[in-house]
């Protein structure tokens, strides 16, 4: 279903401002239609197979690390690190690029940041692909830390194992100071461990592949901590927020994608979103969970980026 590998046409790192520069790429046709790549996490970083997702022939694919994450610098950086300056760097590299409107494809938390920017800059948006819906709020915050262990409990085992039984009622404050500490005996194995366990519940099958990228120190070192500092501070937005400035968006095209048996975030939200944003295309796929990479929900996918080449010609 994927488009053959590709390499970037042009690539760079854009300063931010202060602590970081950020790394982005660009690949496909170079007059084609702009569509905007956002990635998951907060802290995973841009998979060279995501720019296989799009046409080359049509689409001119921009992908960025986000602040903090893969490529970006400086990797696993907090300071200055809030939905809101993500926002900003996503108009900053717009603007630097010349693009007046594009769409926008966003898995996981890429939809939690799809939609805050479409809500921020409805102008610049054409249309929107979203896929495992995470809105931020405190119930889904507490389902990753508490909840996905009825489905895997063997790895929220594996999860809780390095914090000590008296500091586990609050295990998000006890993971996010291990995560902070400057010492990498200490925060080193709290990210592995993190990691470890999201990377165990992503797909309706266990991946050992999945599993092993998600520990690897590269990716840990900024997944874990970005995801538990954006955990901390509840995404940086008011509780549901995404949900009551719908109307922002409603006019926009949009086709949501979720999977029935997604436990990182689970279908209930992608409904709540679809009830209130009836105009957008939604799709709840059969044996699938989270990961954008299993067959039904990737199907789903490049049909809506087919569909988009019809719409935005």
């Amino acid at each position: 279903m994927l488009y053959p590998p590709i390499t970037p046409y042009a690539s760079g790192m854009l300063p931010l401002g202060g602590l970081h520069q950020m790394y982005w790429e660009q690949c496909g046709r170079q007059d084609g239609q702009p569509v905007l790549y956002l990635h998951g996490g907060p802290g995973d970083g841009c998979a060279p197979m995501s720019r296989q997702l799009f046409d080359p022939w049509f689409y001119r694919a921009v992908l960025f690390d986000q602040r903090g994450s893969g490529r970006s610098v400086p990797r696993g950086e907090l300071r200055d690190n809030t939905t809101q300056h993500l926002i900003a760097d996503i108009e900053c590299l717009r603007e630097h690029l010349g693009i007046e409107r594009w769409l926008v494809f966003g898995g996981s938390w890429g939809s939690t940041l799809a939609l805050a920017y479409a809500q921020a800059h409805p102008q610049r948006v054409q249309g929107l692909v979203l896929r495992g819906i995470f809105l931020g709020r405190q119930s889904e915050i507490d389902w990753f830390m508490h909840g996905m262990r009825q489905f895997y409990p063997e790895e929220w085992q594996r999860f809780v194992a390095p914090i000590p039984v008296a500091e586990r009622q609050d295990l998000l404050q006890a993971y996010y100071r291990r995560l902070t500490d400057p010492d990498p005996q200490v925060h080193l194995p709290a990210c592995r461990a993190w990691g470890r366990y999201e990377g165990a519940c992503v797909a309706l099958r266990q991946n050992a592949d999945a599993i092993e990228r998600a520990s690897s120190e590269y990716v840990a070192l900024s997944l874990a901590r970005l995801e538990a500092h954006y955990f901390v501070h509840r995404i940086f937005l008011p509780e549901a927020q995404l949900l009551q400035q719908i109307e922002r968006i409603r006019h926009i095209p949009a086709v949501i994608v979720q999977g029935r048996y997604d436990v990182v975030c689970p279908p209930v939200t992608a409904s709540e979103l679809a009830q209130h944003w009836p105009e957008a295309d939604f799709h709840l796929v059969e044996m699938a969970g989270h990961s954008l990479w299993e067959g039904g929900i990737l199907q789903l996918l490049m049909q809506a980026l087919e569909t988009f080449k019809l719409r935005l010609c």
